[in-house]
């Protein structure tokens, strides 16, 4: 069974977000906007994604744009539609979710980072 991460270690201040209503750019087409899921923000801890992160997580073409896992509390609103922002600029859009120990206490968010 996998270890929880140590509440010492989750010191990254995180902004969950999930897809709004896309917005008109002016050109006649949309940009995807974003609104913060409530409450929004959440104490995680950031590690780049190693090989044995993404076996466990299962095989999948997806799983290989995985860069970072980030461990957060337990919550039922975060999806694979769910992204990540360490503010100010850092993004990362959820690739798979788990529960590690099917306890409801965290979740293990495979992400890939988003390059503007």
């Amino acid at each position: 069974m996998p270890s929880q991460v140590p509440i010492s270690q989750k010191r990254t201040r995180v902004v969950l977000q999930i897809p709004a209503a896309p917005v008109p750019d002016g050109d006649g087409n949309f940009t995807q906007a974003w609104a913060d899921l409530d409450p929004a923000h959440a104490q995680a801890h950031v590690v780049p994604a190693t090989a044995r992160n993404l076996e466990r997580a299962g095989a999948g073409t997806t799983l290989a744009l995985a860069s970072h896992l980030i461990t957060i509390w337990y919550r039922p609103d975060v999806t694979t539609k769910t992204r990540v922002v360490v503010l100010p600029n850092r993004v990362w859009n959820v690739v798979s979710v788990t529960d590690p120990n099917n306890d409801q206490r965290e979740l293990e968010l495979l992400c890939a980072e988003v390059v503007p």
